[in-house]
């Protein structure tokens, strides 16, 4: 930490927006994907599969930055927009900074899979081939049968020509270019010797690794790509082929919905879902060896450059390596797969209802099970004292219990209001077939707030229970998925608290009518309320130290990058309050700034979970307020979004958050903690008890399960035989 120098620490020169005082987010991101990377990288800790995983990782999260992040600066440009972020920077500044990090990152993403990966998957006896000159006699004549009966059939060469022009290539698709010589040309084509161009798609329903035939104890792959360029002349019969390269293009897929109040905003979002199948290429992979002619081919008709054009020198989309990575029998390459536990108060044969009544309860996601949440669900859509369930979802599984569910409690003839948001980011198609579902079954079906994303996660279920009503509250920090639960980490509240039971009733009013309340007994709800109560927290704390009081903020979040909230942290931190931030990803500020930060921490846990829990802490003079939510500290989602917030109440769950925020704040083996100079760093571990959070949570959650009773001999009086009585 910075020595602090002696000042008056709220002296009015001081501008906390100096662009020197922030990061770029866009490279504060590419920064949180090469600590995904570094993870990848460690041979140490990390077992093989496991890195595979990783690796897979930062080329989805790249795929996803380019397609929305990246694309959205280049629309910038080219509206003219010249005016800069709180880093000072404009968006072709950020454009051309953003091209060089991925560069270098491409760069190490491929040097980590040719000198780390593929050497030790090697010497696992799991050799894979990318190039078909190295096959065997037998493995040439498998794949001459493999190519005739499976691949052939799927493929379609596209030509291009007068006729035919340039097609419409699928965004994120693997295709193969090829140059093209007519065997057989007329005078005119003799003279000019001109190549034609053709592409192939590389059929998406087909596994992208092709297993040989093994070797004694070697496993052998080779890439569907590289079969389909072995036999490339196949389809091209009277033409010689010159040359043929794999590529990937990545489109703009950013849109926005235009929200009148005329619009039906189903069918305006299904039209910009097949705007999104067009949209501008901002990003072309490469083969590293490529024909220069044939690259100024793709150049040329996807409309891109240079800084657009990635040469890849490894198999193009390294997202084969989640695949491969979950293949059966290699267990001793994994770490060992925790099954989520049992939550022990909902165990015994009481209705969950039952369970909830007698006292709030905290559930921690993957430690514990997703189940309750499901049971929650299932057990009042058939309870007959049951008259409502209402419910906000973001993200949803493929299967979802949960949606199936809510069909099935309308059915039931229960009052069902699901608010399904469209506007999901890649959700939309699968959000809009969930919407239709349950309209069908006869649910009161909302698609989402004019202008608001809503990302809340809550559930509110009326019932009777003899003359009187009583609400039963599930809270949470992440979506209603039950696959992302086993992988995600975050916190759910159950509770029958009235005074929630009535915020939550004025939250649902408010998403399905025009309703909004007077006030609030205790839900801090975005994005009319959320910003100013959290800076007004942050300004009693301030307040506090200004005073010479002890004043303290721990919050953990996703991102941090909306401007108030970090000139406040600033302001906070100057005044003397100790601030501890535990940010998974984007963070736009800077630590140990003299007399500005130098009371900030800010650390980021990668690990084997993806941590997505929200929770923020304020000492507030020894009276401590603990809250949990669904947002974090962003524009987006103080600004535009319709978000939640809530405080845990309840003395033992407390204590139970404020240990998994002491604990994380300990984490020295998954944790990377930022530096003044920007960049981040694990922590020395040398000499030091090893401190790895997500697996002793895993340790305390089977911990908290009651222990089986011991089997006692049966005591019982038994007649003796004839035998033993003579």
């Amino acid at each position: 930490m910075t020595e602090r120098t002696e000042r008056d620490p709220f002296m009015p020169d001081i501008n906390y927006r100096n662009p020197e005082y922030y990061r770029n987010r866009e490279l504060s991101w590419l920064s949180f994907n090469e600590r995904v990377l570094s993870e990848a990288r460690d041979r140490h800790l990390v077992p093989l599969f496991e890195r595979m995983k990783f690796l897979s990782i930062t080329a989805s999260n790249l795929d996803e930055f380019f397609m929305i992040r990246v694309a959205s600066l280049h629309s910038q440009v080219e509206a003219g927009i010249v005016k800069p972020d709180i880093a000072g920077m404009t968006p072709e500044q950020q454009l051309e900074r953003i091209g060089e990090m991925t560069q270098e990152f491409v760069r190490k993403q491929y040097s980590t899979y040719s000198r780390s990966i593929k050497p030790s998957l090697r010497k696992a006896g799991i050799e894979i081939l990318q190039d078909h000159s190295k096959l065997t006699k037998e493995e040439c004549k498998y794949l001459d049968k493999y190519f005739q009966t499976h691949i052939y059939p799927v493929l379609t060469p596209l030509a291009v020509d007068s006729s035919r022009p340039f097609p419409l290539v699928p965004n994120r698709s693997l295709n193969i270019g090829a140059l093209l010589l007519d065997k057989n040309p007329s005078k005119k084509k003799k003279k000019k010797k001109k190549y034609e161009f053709a592409t192939v798609q590389v059929p998406q329903v087909l596994p992208r690794l092709i297993e040989l035939k093994p070797q004694k104890e070697t496993l052998r792959f080779i890439f569907l790509e590289e079969v389909i360029r072995k036999y490339i002349s196949v389809l091209f019969q009277h033409y010689e082929v010159i040359c043929a390269y794999p590529y990937r293009i990545m489109r703009n897929a950013d849109f926005t919905v235009e929200e009148d109040e005329d619009i039906n905003l189903l069918k305006e979002i299904e039209k910009q879902l097949k705007k999104r199948k067009r949209g501008e290429v901002i990003r072309l992979e490469i083969a590293e060896d490529m024909d220069e002619d044939l690259l100024a081919i793709l150049q040329k008709n996807f409309r891109v450059g240079k800084q657009e054009t990635y040469s890849i020198g490894g198999p193009i989309d390294l997202t084969f390596l989640m695949r491969l990575s979950g293949r059966p029998g290699y267990d001793s390459y994994r770490l060992e797969q925790h099954v989520p536990a049992p939550v022990p108060e909902f165990l015994g044969d009481e209705s969950v209802f039952d369970v909830i009544k007698k006292k709030d309860v905290l559930v921690h996601h993957p430690y514990q099970s997703f189940e309750p949440v499901i049971r929650f669900i299932k057990e009042a859509a058939t309870d007959p004292d049951v008259l409502a369930i209402k419910q906000t979802l973001y993200r949803v599984s493929g299967d979802s219990p949960i949606i199936a569910a809510l069909a099935k409690a309308a059915e039931n003839g229960k009052q069902v209001t699901v608010l399904v948001e469209l506007k999901a980011r890649f959700d939309e198609e699968h959000n809009i077939v969930w919407a239709r579902m349950l309209e069908k079954a006869g649910c009161n079906v909302i698609y989402g707030l004019r202008g608001l994303k809503t990302h809340s996660k809550i559930t509110l279920i009326v019932r009777k229970e003899g003359d009187e009503i009583c609400r039963y509250v599930h809270l949470g920090t992440g979506n209603y998925n039950d696959s992302t639960a086993k992988l995600y980490t975050d916190l759910g509240l159950f509770t029958c608290n009235n005074e929630i039971g009535e915020d939550a009733t004025a939250a649902f009013n408010m998403i399905s009518g025009y309703s909004e309340p007077e006030m609030w007994h205790h839900l801090i709800v975005a994005p009319f309320w959320m910003k100013e109560r959290f800076l007004y927290l942050i300004a009693r704390e301030t307040e506090h130290a200004r005073n010479g009081k002890k004043a303290r903020i721990v919050a953990k979040m996703n991102s941090l990058c909306d401007p108030d909230i970090m000139e406040a942290l600033y302001k906070a931190s100057a005044a003397g309050v100790s601030i501890d931030l535990i940010v998974r990803g984007i963070c736009c500020i800077k630590t140990g700034i003299p007399n500005i930060s130098d009371r900030i921490t800010v650390r980021s846990i990668v690990g084997n979970y993806l941590e997505h829990s929200r929770i923020f802490y304020f000492y507030n003079g020894g009276m401590e307020e603990l809250f949990l939510g669904s947002a974090d500290w962003m524009p987006r989602n103080l600004d535009r979004r319709m978000e939640i917030v809530f405080p845990v109440l309840s003395e033992p769950l407390r204590q139970e958050v404020l240990h998994i925020l002491k604990m994380e704040l300990k984490d020295n083996v998954k944790a990377h903690v930022l530096q003044i100079d920007g960049t981040y760093q694990k922590i020395d571990k040398r000499g030091k008890k090893l401190t790895d959070t997500q697996m002793m949570f895993c340790q305390e959650a089977d911990k908290k399960l009651p222990k089986p009773k011991k089997k006692t001999a049966e005591k019982r009086f038994e007649p003796m035989g004839p035998e033993e009585n003579a």
